[in-house]
């Protein structure tokens, strides 16, 4: 159902006389002094959203709260009940505790790691989160064991499927798009796996797909789909086990390229479709960043891109360049 007026109320004064259109703009307008703990709690929700790759409107079908309401929440204005949070969580595919902003309350456990990583530098946290696979997932997981097999991240239209298949042929090894084997394993389209069965049986068919590209094939190249990123324990896995390269690209290209092929999935619907774009990019960059390498799509024309990616490709495996 889409709760009414009254489950999600603005933070201003309810004489203040102004009417809910635009309650963003006019709150600014007026200058009026926002909640901090409402503030931050919108932009945990745009940056979840972001990272997920859906717009306000999917979030607020999905929830089953008005897009209004939703707006209002994001903008730091909205006081939302407790339920209305709890549906607007189920819907990005979080915790409440993670929309809240604390989940690391649980234990005593949990508590004591927070103190010792907080406030850590990007680079420490990654050689603690290195150590931390290495003592669970044992040496099999260490970088020295995963070189042979490239898999490309990044949003769609950064060139993964073209440059993907460029480099595969020029290595000799597969080349493995991991949507396709998704739809193969579901017996359906990306689109019918989401609207059929939800996100977390897509989910559950990307870690099914990941696992047996990455057991059956020692050395191949991985055309990733751009939302694996929003999965931490599948991206996890990719890490473990790929030597990873973010392919970047410009918001504008990015859009140009899906256009081409005739496709405008997953902004077909919105319009502010770059808008959405950027906000997608900009939630999932830190993640893409993890990658061992970075190569920007957008700087020269494909043969100059596909030499340099292969040049450093081949150098990471320690082949000659050609």
């Amino acid at each position: 159902m889409v709760f009414p007026l009254g489950a999600m109320q603005t933070s201003r004064s309810p004489d203040s006389g102004r009417s809910d259109a635009g309650p963003a703009l006019a709150a600014d307008e007026a200058g009026e002094a926002k909640n901090p703990f409402l503030v931050a709690l919108g932009e945990r929700v745009r940056e979840l959203r972001a990272r997920r790759g859906l717009t306000r409107k999917a979030v607020a079908q999905m929830s089953e709260v008005s897009e209004r309401h939703l707006a209002n929440l994001e903008y730091g204005i909205g006081n939302a009940s407790i339920l209305v949070l709890q549906q607007v969580a189920g819907a990005l595919q979080c915790s409440l505790a993670e929309l809240i902003g604390d989940m690391t309350t649980a234990s005593p456990e949990w508590l004591m790691l927070r103190e010792l990583l907080e406030h850590r530098s990007e680079a420490d946290l990654r050689r603690a989160r290195e150590a931390l696979v290495r003592l669970f997932d044992g040496p099999a997981a260490a970088p020295a064991q995963r070189s042979r097999c490239i898999a490309l991240i990044g949003l769609r239209g950064a060139g993964k499927s073209t440059l993907g298949q460029m480099l595969a042929d020029a290595l000799g090894c597969p080349f493995i798009e991991l949507s396709r084997q998704i739809e193969a394993f579901a017996g359906c389209s990306i689109s019918e796996i989401h609207n059929l069965y939800g996100t977390n049986a897509y989910r559950r068919y990307e870690r099914r797909a990941l696992e047996e590209a990455i057991q059956i094939y020692p050395e191949a190249v991985i055309a990733t789909p751009g939302g694996l990123v929003s999965d931490a324990a599948n991206f996890n896995l990719l890490l473990n086990h790929c030597t990873t390269v973010w392919l970047q690209a410009t918001p504008e290209d990015h859009m140009n390229r899906v256009a081409a092929q005739g496709d405008l999935r997953p902004m077909a619907a919105s319009r502010e479709a770059m808008d959405d774009l950027r906000r997608i990019l900009a939630g999932r960059s830190a993640f893409y960043e993890k990658a061992d390498l970075t190569l920007d799509t957008s700087a020269q024309d494909l043969e100059a891109t596909f030499a340099l990616l292969q040049a450093r490709v081949r150098q990471v495996l320690g082949q000659p360049v050609a």
